[in-house]
């Protein structure tokens, strides 16, 4: 082996070792990487410019920004509506089949953020029986087709580069198929042993709120229960903050003073109840901004909000916005909301400026988990026009020799020509992150070819594996892969796994497609806690689960999808 292909194995371990400490920063560790492979002569620039520009991550990118205006339309909430019935199994099945059919062709993350509060409000089931089967339907629906999980279309595009034609959009559907049944069987089977209640529909809007007491209110001089402030319409007065001292609990007795902060929590519908009370003002005030329309926002784990305070962080020049309430699942949120170091997947409440829709940082930072304004959704002719030209793409990808790059160029144009999307909207929507660790992969798959280690894990396994039978190969890749998957992002443990499993392959003469499937469906899946895929970590927050519930259901479904999946992989693509 040589020094070269030593030091490349040294930097792969150091990666590995990067994303498990940083997993919400892959895109910079990745970028790291790449800089260090060009650094060291491993690759050239015009490695790095031929990959940046490879066709797959071309219509990965593509069909991320498309999937935008399908965002916009209602189609998904519409139909979300008609999902729940007396019988909870039933609604658990519409729930998943719906799901699972949507994901197969949308962004699973955008599904679940577009059902998510039709479930959470519906008064027939108990939201804690749908949220996380919608969340494991959303993923291995997503198996089905070619453009179902973004995964599938990084697998793609790194087969293209080693001049494999690459798949076709149902190559996958077959195996994705037997997947989304099996599972989805366990699931409505694995329901009944969700939480039964209704709290969960009602710690949703558990926030904590925060109200200035100016120094000419009334309310001075008063104690709690005097001021009536001790029995509000589902709002619970838990702390007072006076400069530096916590009040906590509150008392009925305590006196009110000039400037204290009060901390609400409850029902963020109930907000306005507190603006009857003169001299009380909201957080969201100071900054003039109305608090009749709200809009419920989730933070990214990839966000530069993460560690800094609302103070600090210049939320409403940044946004045009004001946080109006914070929840945060699992714990209580305590003091000012301006001192409260935020966290991933912390749900905000916001008063929102004429321009907050508009601006460019939005899907960087936030999952969008309410409506925003209904000026930025579509309708009539336009939404009509989004649904058929994405059908009539799909079928000439399909039906055609036109590729799905070629029409989704055009598709996409027209989407700008009649309105559907703005450059703005590309703009802010175009996903940089998965462009620079895709780009970064298959910067490490050269890397691989020109220091020699490709050679050495093909002759390993020419010689180590001769005689042994694939099948038992792809069984260890497709564990290490999901345990990969688990530990960090599934994007990035499909761009690490590839070169691997079509090195094995060659090295064991035989087709590398199963190897790559294996990749892709173990990639494409995460279940046994809220934080390895991004719509586990949706409903979580968006709930009363715990982890053991995670735990309870993602185990069957888990040890479902890896043994179905191990079946028929080889079947329906033989070594």
């Amino acid at each position: 082996m040589s020094l070269e292909a030593l030091v490349l194995i040294g930097l792969l371990v150091l990666l590995l070792m990067a994303l498990l400490r940083f997993q919400q920063h892959a895109a910079g560790v990745f970028g790291a990487m790449l800089l260090g492979l060009l650094a060291l002569g491993f690759i050239e620039t015009a490695d790095v410019l031929k990959n940046a520009a490879n066709s797959g991550l071309a219509t990965l990118v593509l069909l991320v920004l498309i999937s935008y205006s399908l965002e916009k339309t209602s189609i998904l909430r519409r139909i979300s509506r008609f999902l729940f019935t007396r019988s909870v199994s039933g609604s658990v099945f519409r729930t998943v089949s719906f799901a699972a059919l949507a994901s197969s062709v949308l962004n699973n993350t955008a599904v679940v953020a577009a059902m998510l509060n039709t479930v959470r409000s519906n008064k027939t089931v108990s939201p804690a029986k749908l949220l996380i089967p919608l969340s494991y339907a959303a993923i291995f629906g997503g198996t089905l087709t070619l453009i179902g999980t973004s995964t599938n279309l990084i697998v793609h595009s790194m087969l293209t580069e080693k001049g494999h034609p690459g798949f076709g959009f149902f190559d996958f559907t077959l195996i994705g198929l037997g997947v989304t049944l099996a599972c989805g069987g366990v699931v409505i089977f694995m329901s009944r042993f969700l939480p039964n209640d209704t709290i969960a529909a009602e710690n949703r809007s558990a926030y904590l709120l925060e109200a200035e007491l100016m120094a000419d209110s009334p309310l001075v001089g008063l104690t709690v229960e005097e001021a009536g402030l001790r029995h509000l319409d589902a709002l619970f007065l838990t702390e007072i903050v006076r400069g530096k001292q916590l009040i906590r609990p509150v008392a009925r007795y305590d006196v009110l003073c000039a400037g204290d902060k009060l901390l609400f929590s409850g029902n963020v519908h109930k907000v306005n109840v507190l603006k009857q009370f003169v001299g009380l003002r909201l957080f969201a005030d100071d900054n003039g901004l109305t608090t009749q329309v709200l809009t419920e926002v989730m933070i990214k784990e990839e966000s530069v909000l993460i560690g800094k305070t609302l103070k600090s962080t210049g939320f409403r020049a940044r946004f045009d916005a004001a946080v109006v309430a914070v929840r945060r699942e699992g714990e209580q949120v305590s003091g000012k909301l301006g001192d409260i170091a935020l966290k991933a997947g912390d749900v905000m409440l916001l008063a929102t400026g004429p321009d907050f829709s508009s601006r460019h940082n939005l899907s960087k930072n936030f999952y969008i988990l309410s409506d925003i304004d209904t000026e930025d959704m579509l309708s009539g002719h336009r939404e009509k026009l989004t649904w058929w030209g994405f059908a009539l793409m799909i079928g000439v990808s399909v039906f055609t020799p036109i590729s799905l790059l070629q029409a989704a160029m055009f598709f996409l144009a027209l989407l700008l020509f009649a309105k559907c999307l703005t450059v703005n909207e590309i703009k802010r929507r175009f996903p940089v992150e998965i462009w620079l660790v895709v780009t970064s992969a298959l910067c490490i798959a050269t890397a691989m070819n020109t220091t020699g280690l490709s050679n050495v894990i093909s002759q390993f396994a020419s010689t180590g594996l001769s005689g042994q039978a694939p099948f038992f190969t792809l069984m260890g890749i497709f564990l290490l892969t999901y345990l990969l998957t688990e530990m960090i992002t599934n994007n990035a443990a499909a761009a690490l796994m590839f070169p691997i499993a079509y090195s094995l392959a060659q090295g064991m003469g035989v087709d590398p497609i199963p190897m790559v499937m294996g990749v892709a469906f173990a990639a494409s899946a995460s279940f046994i806690t809220p934080y390895g895929y991004q719509t586990n970590l949706m409903v979580f927050n968006a709930s009363n689960y715990r982890l053991k519930h995670f735990f309870l259901m993602g185990a069957p479904v888990a040890i479902t999808y890896i043994v179905v999946s191990l079946l028929l992989i080889p079947r329906v693509f033989p070594f």
